[in-house]
């Protein structure tokens, strides 16, 4: 899967965070293993 520019990734085993700030092909690696696409945070409602 290409890098997507703007996303943040996670590793899995020892909890470090990326910010990609250049796409491309690819694939974000650390602990040799990929990287973890992190899912946008829920903003709590303003009811």
């Amino acid at each position: 899967m290409p890098n997507q520019l703007g996303k943040r990734y996670r590793c899995e085993v020892c909890g470090t965070e990326t910010l990609c700030v250049k796409a491309g092909e690819g694939a974000v690696m650390c602990c040799d293993k990929e990287m973890e696409l992190q899912q946008a945070k829920q903003l709590p409602s303003s009811d």
